[in-house]
C-alpha cells in the first residue's frame, strides 16, 4: 500500500510540474495556494469518468435512510469511481472500502465517508431543538465537538449537519432536528454547531476530533406547505430573504464547509435546479467556496417533480445550476459523462466541482493519510468517555423546559411520601435518542425509572409503578391497574409522549395531541384528584391545551438523548433548577399552525384595550396567542427585570444605543434566567414584524442576588430589505423591550434611528 501511495504522490509531483501554472479555474475555500495546486495537479491527470465518479456517493448498507442505489460499491471503489460513501460506520466497516479504493484504483484517491452526526454519535445529547432550548451556545458548540470527536474516531469526517431551518409549523416532523422559529438565535446556533463540528478555521480540519459540517437544506424547507415533508415551500423572495436564508450566511461565514440541497420547490423550481439558489446567492452574493451536496436522490426526484423528463436532463439540471455531488442517487454516474459529450454539461463545471472536493479531501489529510479516521485504538478510548457523557448530562439538564408548576416541583429528597410513576415513557429507553440516534445504542439510555431511582435511593420516597399505556394504539386494558396505583400514592408522576418515530424525517402530524390514549388515561387519573405532574418526551410542540388546564405541573423534557433519566431526575429533585426557555412556540390547538412570535400586526388588529372587538384578525373559538410563547420557561426562583433605561432616545449612523437593566432573584434558591431583548420598527416602507429578538444573556443568580445587564443596538441590528431589497436600516420610530419571552411587554421603551 505505501509503495502505490508512493507512487500517486510522484505522479502528483510530475503533473504539478507540468500543468499550468495559472491560478485553477475554480476559487479554493481555504485560499492556500499550496493547496490550490495539488488540487490542481490531481484534477489535470483525472479522466471524465474518475471526475464523475468524485461527485457520486455511494450508500452503505450499514444503515439505510433512504432508497438504495441498486448499484454494488465494490466494482466502483476499485475503478476510482466513488468520490464518497454515506451510512457506513466503525473502523471494521469503513476501513475495507477504504482500502479497496486505494488498492485497485488508477489514481487512489481517498474516499469521503459521510454520516448523520445530529445531535451525538455514540454519546446522544439532546435532540437540536431542546438543545436550543438551553440558549447556551458554549454547551451547544461542545455538544457538536464532542460528536465530531467520537465519529471521526470511527472513521467519518463528514456530518450531514448542522440543520438550519427556520421552523414554525410543530406538524412538520423535522422541526426536532432544528433550532425552532426565530432568525436571530438561529444564526447563533448555526454558528455554534459549525465551529464545534469544524474548529474555528480551515486549518482545524486535519485534527482528528473535527468533521466536515453541512449546512442543510438549502432552501426553505422549514416552510414546507401543511406541515408535510418534502412538500412545495411558497415563500416570496423577501421571507425568503429575511427568514429563511439568514442562518444559511451564518452558517457559511462561520467557514461550514459543505451545503446540503433542500427537496422542496419554490416558485415552480425544485431546489436541486435552481441556479437562483445555487449560483446567485450561494456562488455570486455569498462567495460561498465549499461543496454542494444533494439531499438523498434529490436528483432523481427532479422528475417525479415534473421539471425533467428523465435522469439524464436531471442530471444535466442539477450540474449547471451548481450541484457538485450526488447524495446515493446514481444519476450522475449513470448520465453525467452523455451530458458533457451532446455538450449540454460543460467540462469546465465538472472541473469545478471536483476541484471542490478534492480540496476538502487535501484539506482533512486524506491524501496525506487516507486512514487516519481509521484508528481502532482511538475508537475504542474516545466511545462514550465519562467526560462526554458527564457533558451530556449537564447539557440535557439545561434543555428542559418547566412549562407550569402548582407546588409539584421540586420534589424534595428529604419529605416522605409514596410516589406513583405511571405512563409509557416511565420505562422506555428506545425513544429518549430521538429519531436521529447516531451509533448510540437505544439500549444505555437511561430512562426516567431509572434515573429517579438512582436520585433517590437511600431516602424516605418510595415508587410504585405502572404503565397505564402505550404510546399509540387504542388499547385501555392498563388503565384499570395503573388508577388503582395512583389511588394510593401521595403524588403521581405521569410521563407520556411521542414515539421516536413519530417525529423527524418523514412523520408529520395533523393532530399533534398527545398519540393514542394517553390523554384518556390522564382524563380518568384527573378524577383521583391526586396531585399529579406530566413530563413530557416528544420531538414537537403538541397541542397541550387540556393537559395545561388539568395538570397541576408540566416539564417538557424532549428527547434528551443517552442520559435522559439522569438529567431529567437532576430537575425533578431540585438538583438543578430548570433554565430552559422555548425556541419554538405551542399552539393552544392545531388550527393555530404555523404560528410564531415575530408575526405581522396585520391591518386589522386586535386593540390592546378591546380584545373582543369584532372584525379584527382573530378566531372565534380561540384566542390569537400561543399557549406557550418562544421565550417561554418557569424555573423554581422567581426574578424580576427592573431599571431598564436607555444611554440616549436617539441611534444615529456609526453609533450604538446601550440598553441597561438590573436582574435579581427575588425568590429562595439558585437559578438561572434568559434575559432577552425584543425591538419593534413601527412603520418602514415594507411592513415589519411586531417584535424581533435582538439580544439574550444567560445569567445565573443566587437569592437575592442583582446583576445588571446591558446590550447594544445597532444601525445593523435595525437592517431588513427595503421595498427596493436593498438591506437597510431606515429612519423611523422603535419600541423595546427588556423581557423574560416574547409575549412580555413590561419594560417598554422607545428610540429613534436617523442617519
Amino acid at each position: 500500500m505505501k509503495t502505490k501511495l508512493t507512487l500517486f504522490s510522484i505522479l502528483v509531483s510530475i503533473a504539478m510540474f507540468s500543468c499550468n501554472t495559472s491560478k485553477p479555474k475554480y476559487k479554493s475555500y481555504s485560499g492556500d495556494a499550496e493547496i490550490e495546486r495539488k488540487v490542481d495537479s490531481v484534477l489535470s491527470l483525472m479522466t471524465l469518468e474518475e471526475k464523475i465518479g468524485q461527485m457520486t456517493q455511494f450508500s452503505g448498507r450499514g444503515d439505510i435512510t433512504g432508497p438504495e442505489m441498486q448499484n454494488e460499491v465494490m466494482p466502483y471503489l476499485k475503478k476510482g469511481l466513488v468520490g464518497s460513501m454515506f451510512n457506513e460506520a466503525t473502523v471494521e466497516k469503513v476501513r475495507p472500502l477504504q482500502e479497496a479504493a486505494l488498492a485497485e484504483s488508477r489514481l487512489k484517491i481517498p474516499v469521503l465517508f459521510g454520516y448523520d452526526v445530529i445531535h451525538g454519535f455514540r454519546t446522544i445529547f439532546p435532540m437540536s431543538l431542546a438543545e436550543s432550548c438551553s440558549w447556551d451556545l458554549d454547551l451547544i458548540k461542545e455538544s457538536a465537538r464532542i460528536a465530531a470527536t467520537e465519529a471521526a474516531a470511527e472513521g467519518i469526517s463528514w456530518t450531514f449537519a448542522p440543520m438550519v431551518d427556520i421552523a414554525r409549523d410543530a406538524r412538520w416532523g423535522r422541526v426536532m432536528e432544528g433550532a425552532g422559529e426565530d432568525v436571530y438565535l438561529g444564526k447563533l446556533v448555526a454558528t455554534a454547531r459549525v465551529k464545534g463540528f469544524q474548529g474555528e478555521d480551515w486549518k482545524d480540519l486535519k485534527s482528528t476530533n473535527t468533521v466536515l459540517a453541512c449546512a442543510k437544506h438549502f432552501a426553505a424547507y422549514g416552510a414546507a406547505e401543511a406541515g408535510r415533508d418534502y412538500n412545495t415551500a411558497e415563500v416570496s423572495e423577501r421571507t425568503l430573504n429575511e427568514i429563511y436564508l439568514p442562518p444559511f450566511l451564518a452558517a457559511k461565514e462561520a467557514g461550514v464547509a459543505t451545503f446540503m440541497t433542500a427537496f422542496n420547490e419554490i416558485g415552480g423550481v425544485p431546489c436541486t435546479a435552481s441556479k437562483y439558489l445555487y449560483k446567485d446567492i450561494l456562488r455570486d452574493r455569498w462567495d460561498f467556496r465549499g461543496f454542494v451536496v444533494t439531499d438523498y436522490t434529490a436528483i432523481n426526484e427532479l422528475v417525479e417533480h415534473g421539471i425533467a423528463k428523465d435522469e439524464a436532463q436531471a442530471a444535466e439540471l442539477a450540474a449547471n445550476a451548481g450541484i457538485d455531488m450526488d447524495m446515493t442517487g446514481g444519476v450522475y454516474l449513470e448520465n453525467l459523462k452523455a451530458q458533457v459529450e451532446a455538450g449540454k454539461v460543460s467540462v469546465e463545471s465538472i472541473d469545478i466541482a471536483v476541484s471542490r472536493i478534492l480540496e476538502m479531501k487535501f484539506l482533512l489529510g486524506l491524501f496525506d493519510d487516507p486512514y487516519r479516521y481509521m484508528d481502532e485504538a482511538r475508537q475504542e478510548s474516545t466511545r462514550m468517555k465519562p467526560a462526554f457523557l458527564a457533558s451530556a448530562r449537564n447539557i440535557a439538564k439545561r434543555s428542559v423546559v418547566l412549562l407550569k408548576n402548582e407546588n409539584i416541583f421540586p420534589i424534595d429528597k428529604s419529605s416522605k411520601k409514596t410516589i406513583a410513576l405511571i405512563g409509557p415513557m416511565i420505562k422506555n429507553q428506545s425513544s429518549l435518542n430521538g429519531e436521529w440516534a447516531g451509533r448510540g445504542d437505544r439500549n444505555q439510555s437511561i430512562s426516567l425509572f431509572d434515573g429517579l431511582q438512582e436520585k433517590y435511593k437511600g431516602s424516605n420516597i418510595q415508587f410504585t409503578y405502572a404503565q397505564a399505556c402505550d404510546l399509540t394504539g387504542n388499547d385501555k386494558s392498563g388503565f384499570k391497574p395503573a388508577l388503582s396505583v395512583a389511588g394510593k400514592a401521595d403524588l403521581v408522576l405521569v410521563a407520556m409522549g411521542e414515539d421516536f418515530n413519530w417525529s423527524g424525517e418523514a412523520a408529520c402530524r395533523t393532530n399533534i395531541q398527545l398519540p393514542g390514549v394517553q390523554q384518556d388515561f390522564l382524563k380518568e387519573l384527573k378524577k383521583l384528584n391526586k396531585p399529579t405532574g406530566l413530563v413530557l418526551m416528544n420531538g414537537r410542540p403538541l397541542d397541550l391545551s387540556w393537559e395545561n388546564e388539568n395538570m397541576d405541573a408540566i416539564v417538557e423534557a424532549w428527547y434528551l438523548g443517552t442520559t435522559a433519566g439522569d438529567a431529567l431526575a437532576d430537575v425533578i429533585s431540585g438538583d438543578y433548577n430548570p433554565s430552559g426557555k422555548l425556541t419554538l412556540s405551542f399552539p393552544r390547538n392545531i388550527g393555530q399552525v404555523p404560528i410564531y412570535y415575530n408575526a405581522k400586526n396585520t391591518g386589522r388588529p386586535i386593540p390592546k384595550n378591546d380584545p373582543d372587538a369584532d372584525y379584527k384578525s382573530t378566531y372565534i373559538d380561540v384566542e390569537n396567542s400561543p399557549l406557550y410563547p418562544f421565550g417561554y420557561g418557569l424555573s423554581y426562583t422567581t426574578f424580576s427585570i427592573k431599571d431598564v433605561k436607555l444611554n440616549a432616545n436617539t441611534l444615529k449612523s456609526g453609533e450604538q444605543l446601550t440598553v441597561n437593566a438590573t436582574l435579581s432573584n427575588t425568590g429562595n434558591v439558585y437559578g438561572e434566567e434568559v434575559v432577552q431583548l425584543y425591538v419593534q420598527d413601527l412603520y418602514g416602507s415594507v411592513t415589519r414584524p411586531v417584535k424581533e429578538l435582538k439580544g439574550f444573556e444567560k445569567v445565573g443568580l443566587e437569592p437575592g442576588e442583582s446583576k445588571e445587564i446591558q446590550f447594544t443596538i445597532s444601525e445593523e441590528d435595525l437592517k431588513f430589505y427595503d421595498i427596493n431589497m436593498n438591506f437597510v436600516a431606515e429612519e423611523g420610530d422603535f419600541k423595546l423591550w427588556v423581557s423574560n419571552n416574547s409575549s412580555n411587554e413590561s419594560n417598554e421603551l422607545s428610540f429613534q434611528f436617523k442617519h
